[in-house]
């Protein structure tokens, strides 16, 4: 079985900092490789991969202004589907995009969908639903417009994360510095609950940090540490209290949520999105509606035990499990005639 994985070309696979598609892609990659797939990776040239490596794009285009992202983003596409009959199968992870080239090529696209970014870009997915196949990340993920074959929740090596019994008194917020993710609401919980709070991760919107959180960082409670990488964010995770994740869009899946808790550490997230899949309410972290009831939880997370957090992501969102459900996938779309053309 050949499999085409297409990645991302934002950041580098794996990647060194920030780059949550490019993680998943790189662990699905180097899981399959394990279980004696032939993979092609097709990310930028400075990728890591046990598998093959194919490239046109040499660096991620976040990290050099030079290379227009949307020119380099069609040499990356048609350079994977120029050569599509070389492949059993194209597993697509970058975005809309890609479909439009499946009708030309007699080799199957199956792409997961890692969330929508806008209304704007469904008309792509409903073109292309009856010749290709979608994977959700999760159940709240799902489009009634569109046909899925599976939900397949990201998986993460368990290994990059410790478990710890005991933690600090900081809570920690991850993720993109952005409305969309609550990096303002996660201030106003720890400010309310009277906790220290260490931001990490990307500013992506710029106006919305210097307006919104910037103003409230003091270096003293309030701490900006900027985008992490691996071992970083592995002592900053394992040794909080727990994961504030007040999120303010309907989240796809929630990356670092499961993250914390394979350290152990619970979360207290906005009942949006996949939350109530990733997270197992008073169990793993609590669920909330807002602020005010967040910063009232926190208090309660004493009464969690870490070991349960620990178990959940083992049970649910390890590698090994995305990796089987990939292959399990793989081989139903190439084994059984499901009525789609190609």
């Amino acid at each position: 079985m050949k499999i085409a994985l297409l990645s991302p070309i934002a950041w580098r696979t794996p990647p060194s900092h920030y780059g949550p598609w490019e993680r998943v892609v790189s662990l699905l990659a180097e899981g399959l490789v394990k279980k004696n797939v032939d993979v092609t990776l097709f990310a930028t040239g400075n990728s890591v991969t046990s598998g093959k490596l194919s490239f046109i794009c040499p660096y991620p285009y976040e990290e050099n202004k030079d290379i227009d992202p949307k020119v380099w983003e069609a040499l990356h596409i048609s350079h994977l589907f120029e050569q599509a009959e070389n492949f059993d199968l194209i597993h697509n992870h970058y975005d809309f995009l890609p479909l439009t080239y499946s009708r030309l090529v007699k080799t199957p696209v199956l792409t997961t969908i890692h969330g929508f970014s806008s209304e704007k870009i469904l008309p792509v997915y409903q073109k292309y639903n009856q010749n290709t196949y979608y994977v959700s990340i999760s159940n709240a993920d799902r489009r009634p417009e569109l046909d899925y074959i599976a939900t397949v929740y990201h998986g993460i090596d368990l290994n990059e994360f410790t478990f710890r019994e005991k933690s600090l008194n900081y809570l920690v917020y991850l993720g993109r510095i952005h409305e969309d993710k609550g990096t303002f609401e996660a201030i106003q919980i720890a400010k309310q609950a009277g906790r220290k709070l260490y931001i990490a991760g990307i500013i992506q919107d710029l106006h919305y940090f210097r307006t919104r959180v910037e103003p409230y960082i003091d270096n003293q409670n309030i701490i900006y540490i900027g985008s992490v990488e691996p071992y970083a964010r592995n002592l900053l995770l394992s040794r909080a209290y727990a994961l504030l994740h007040p999120i303010k869009f309907n989240e796809p899946f929630g990356l670092s949520v499961v993250e914390a808790m394979a350290c152990g550490t619970p979360v207290i997230a906005f009942r949006r999105g996949s939350m109530p899949e990733v997270i197992k309410d008073s169990i793993t972290g609590f669920l909330v509606d807002n602020v005010k009831e967040a910063a009232v939880r926190v208090k309660d997370i004493s009464d969690l035990n870490r070991a349960h957090c620990r178990r959940w992501v083992e049970e649910r969102f390890s590698q090994e499990r995305m990796v089987e459900d990939y292959i399990d996938i793989y081989q139903k779309i190439l084994s059984q005639d499901t009525g789609k053309t190609f």
